[in-house]
């Protein structure tokens, strides 16, 4: 056993002690009743930072909430590895469905279930150990940035001027991130590419006022009956979007590409039982995994009107309202998706309502390079860590940050996470394996060690 390993089986009690007292933190950037605990959080970083043996660790602050900058540099001719992560997490809601508190960790069945165990302070804590473990054992063999910011959640919209400011501080080689999926811990993975988004808030108004739904019902046309329509209008019977000019740019792949893509160890009954559903749903013409990568979509994530409250209240609302995202693939654009949308979603309003269309945050879609030093180091690494190779994957999730880190910084980056899509981000009862956090401080050494010999060699 190497000396890396020896120190991480050793050591690893107290590693998840210290990602447990992190996920206690409610960081929920979306809330502004949490800010102070965002806060708390972003010290907390830094702190964990500072202890791991980064010889200079800050807290910047930005418009919203801080970014955590640290640094560990060895030797200013060695290459030097970006890390991105985040520290803030999704809202717990609803919590009647957790089995434990969102914010109380409890580790059973091998996993941690609490808020942000996967998405992303888990992840974002294997680089902080590995560090650690790589200082300790006398093996760092590069420079190290950590750069953990604090509104990924919410869009980083503050993150595009922090890179535009701070290009000196945060020059690098590559960026490193972990904040995807593999395929699963027996078959190994490496996401190539990740979709952008855009997200819009729609509200729809109709009488001045709520109305009683008697008095009123049947002469008045209710907001919530009319959204609705709106809404299911943006699906036709082949579940295409039917959003005007929404696939113009759509790139789309060859059928060696979709082939190949195909490949991956899929199971669609295992899928569906794991869903409880009977059938899956999509877009015609496309398999589950080119619906969940490389095709774009349109989903409902929240609406809201009238009366929901315990018993009954016979109202007609003078409001309703809802949170529709956008998932894009090369070389769609999210500021035209955005107009598109809205011009055609304000087109479909019938004549007695009003339509106010909002745009609450947005990225663009990334393919990263499988040819590069990094994409080959992150797959040594991994080949040696899991005893496979890891298959290229494409990821249906958006990180709006790195089509950034290319257009501002000039880097590429590798996506080297160790979540699994059934980790429940995003949900309740979100949960990371003891032996994937395990692995990922195995395996970040690795990919700086590979990625170090690979760039001295080249």
């Amino acid at each position: 056993m190497s000396a890396i390993n020896t120190y991480i089986q050793n050591n690893f009690g107290r590693f998840t002690d210290e990602l447990l007292e992190l996920l206690r933190i409610p960081s929920v950037s979306a809330d502004s009743k949490h800010n102070e605990d965002t806060a708390r959080c972003a010290e907390a970083v830094k702190l964990a930072l500072s202890k791991a043996g980064c010889s200079h660790v800050e807290i910047c602050p930005t418009d919203g909430h801080p970014i955590v900058y640290a640094e560990k540099i060895i030797d200013p001719n060695l290459p030097t590895i970006l890390t991105y992560g985040h520290y803030d997490v999704q809202p717990p809601d609803p919590l009647d469905l957790w089995t434990s508190g969102p914010f109380d960790p409890v580790i059973k069945d091998g996993k941690i279930y609490a808020r942000g165990s996967c998405d992303d302070k888990g992840q974002v804590f294997m680089h902080v150990k590995a560090l650690e473990t790589m200082l300790a054992t006398n093996s760092l063999p590069c420079n190290i940035k950590y750069m953990i910011e604090g509104e990924e959640e919410v869009g980083s919209s503050n993150l595009g001027t922090f890179l535009e400011k701070n290009k000196e501080k945060l020059k690098a080689d590559i960026v490193l991130v972990s904040d995807t999926s593999m395929i699963s811990m027996d078959t190994p993975s490496i996401e190539t590419g990740l979709r952008g988004l855009a997200y819009m808030e729609v509200e729809v108004t109709g009488p001045n006022r709520d109305l009683h739904s008697g008095v009123y019902g049947g002469a008045v046309a209710n907001p919530i009956t009319i959204l609705a329509q709106m809404i299911a209008s943006l699906h036709d019977e082949n579940n295409h979007i039917t959003v005007k000019g929404f696939y113009d740019d759509v790139l789309n792949l060859t059928s060696q590409e979709r082939e190949d893509l195909n490949k991956a160890p899929f199971s669609l009954e295992q899928y569906k039982k794991d869903l409880n559903v009977t059938e899956v749903w999509g877009e015609k013409g496309y398999t589950t995994l080119e619906r969940t990568g490389v095709r774009p979509t349109l989903e409902l994530n929240g609406i809201w009107g009238g009366y929901t409250g315990e018993g009954a209240k016979t109202v007609l609302p003078s409001k309703a309202s809802a949170k529709i995202s956008m998932r894009l693939v090369p070389h769609q654009n999210s500021i035209k998706i955005a107009e598109l949308f809205t011009k055609h979603f304000e087109s479909i309003a019938p004549p007695y309502i009003k339509v106010n269309v909002t745009e609450l945050h947005g990225g663009e879609p990334v393919v990263t390079p499988t040819d590069g030093l990094a994409y080959r180091a992150a797959a040594m690494a991994i080949e040696e860590a899991f005893g496979k190779k890891p298959i290229p994957t494409r990821g249906g999730g958006s990180i709006p940050i790195v089509a950034l880190f290319e257009k501002i910084l000039g880097l590429k980056t590798v996506l080297m996470g160790f979540g699994l899509d059934s980790d429940n981000i995003h949900s309740p009862n979100e949960h990371y394996g003891l032996f994937n956090f395990q692995k990922g401080i195995e395996t970040i050494p690795l990919f700086c060690k590979n990625f170090t010999k690979l760039n001295q060699t080249s």
